[in-house]
């Protein structure tokens, strides 16, 4: 980052592509006559052994349970399959639906475990087989497992002699975690290439992966491509000026934002905080910080006068630097005196202190900045050292003196007030 950003805009798992919550399950299809999904598979499908109708039953009992997400029921019919069953095919799919019941309840290395013996005992059709090396993978990558699930991809691809949309996804998920960008890059454009319906998360990682790769130009541009196509979805909003300022675009995500907040779009409270805070940050990056802190202010009072922004002590904060960049000396000092009375500790008081001793209103600043002392600030020394000034210019010598020996105790301040005092005459 080239500056500071005092912004919390977007949690990064925003931008990356998530799991079904119930994966699908492989049923009893021993019998059934729908067409292969896997015709070109090299791997010869094993003779299946579920002979007892009982079990069959069973088995289907089992699995139709976890699809209800029935665990008890689920795991009281399968268990027995499991544990007691002379067909390894019921075993194998009694196992993935113990998987299923793991993976749903957060217990990810717990269903892999399952999985993988269900794979290994390998009695099962080739359409059956492949679906559940392909759901390891998909639990290897919720797992963090990143690269464990791209070998079973690798694996699932080779011997199964299948392409889908949906595994390229996974697999571009699984390389930007890893950090292979330009490979997830790859992956992702092949899956959009395989389907005429992709998934809009693809190119949230598209993005994000141009935009950690330094291909910010090309991260932006598909950015803003996905909010035109899509004006009304606050997701693509987000997604857009994250990607955005990722790549030292803000004016481009102000001007997105303004947009949305011209049509109607602009309707959550971060996104009004956001965008002040947007055009802060670009003042304090340029030469004049005036034109900018004026439209922040805009901003913030307009989603106050909507009641989109609630007044909380980091509202009224970021208001009164909104005022305090644009010269509104008053309502600077109105705002900070609103996000003291609620805060926890005391910069906002500090804030005023500061404004007050530039208007050279001496009594009040020492008032509040007492009160920043005593609710607890980041920087005491500095606080004490502002005290000390208010002191001086209420001519009162000896507390200012008392407020810089406060101030030589501090580290960050230590050096400075202590030849503040050498000078006064009061150093040691």
């Amino acid at each position: 980052m080239k500056h500071a950003r005092g912004l919390t805009m977007l949690a990064s798992t925003a931008l990356l592509l998530t799991l079904a919550a119930s994966p699908a399950l492989a049923k009893d299809g021993a019998k059934s006559k729908q067409e292969a999904q896997y015709p070109n598979a090299t791997r010869v499908a094993p003779k299946l052994d579920l002979t007892s109708e009982k079990e069959q039953k069973q088995l289907n009992e089992g699995l139709d349970a976890v699809s209800a997400g029935d665990k008890a029921k689920a795991e009281q019919i399968l268990q027995p399959l499991v544990d007691g069953s002379k067909s390894k095919y019921a075993q194998a799919l009694a196992l993935q639906g113990l998987a299923t019941i793991k993976y749903n309840g957060g217990d990810y290395k717990g269903a892999i475990a399952l999985l993988q013996r269900s794979l290994a005992n390998g009695v099962m059709p080739n359409d059956t087989y492949f679906q559940l090396q392909y759901m390891l993978a998909q639990f290897q990558l919720a797992d963090e497992q990143y690269q464990a699930s791209l070998d079973t991809l690798a694996k699932w691809r080779a011997e199964g002699k299948k392409e889908t949309a949906s595994s390229y996804a996974t697999e571009g998920n699984d390389d930007y975690r890893l950090g292979k960008y330009a490979e997830a890059i790859a992956a992702i454009k092949k899956a959009q290439s395989l389907t005429d319906k992709p998934e809009p998360s693809w190119n949230q990682i598209l993005m994000a992966s141009y935009a950690e790769s330094g291909q910010g130009d090309q991260a932006s541009k598909l950015a803003e491509q996905n909010y035109a196509a899509n004006p009304n979805d606050p997701n693509a909003l987000n997604n857009a000026v994250a990607v955005l300022m990722q790549a030292q675009k803000d004016p481009e995500a102000i001007q997105l934002m303004e947009k949305a907040r011209a049509n109607g779009t602009l309707k959550s409270e971060s996104n009004y905080v956001n965008l002040a805070k947007l055009y802060l940050i670009t003042g304090q990056s340029s030469g004049d910080t005036k034109p900018n802190a004026i439209k922040a202010s805009q901003v913030l009072e307009e989603g106050m006068a909507k009641g989109v922004i609630t007044s909380s002590s980091d509202n009224e904060m970021l208001l009164g630097q909104s005022y305090e960049l644009a010269d509104n000396v008053s309502k600077a000092l109105d705002a900070y005196g609103k996000a003291a009375s609620t805060a926890t500790d005391g910069e906002a008081s500090l804030r005023a202190g500061q404004l007050l001793l530039t208007e050279s209103k001496f009594s009040q600043a020492k008032g509040v900045i007492q009160q920043a002392i005593g609710k607890g600030v980041k920087h005491k020394g500095t606080a004490y050292m502002m005290l000390a000034e208010s002191e001086r210019g209420l001519k009162n010598k000896p507390a200012a003196i008392a407020a810089m020996k406060m101030a030589a105790q501090q580290p960050e301040t230590a050096e400075k007030a202590k030849a503040w005092l050498k000078k006064s005459g009061a150093g040691n």
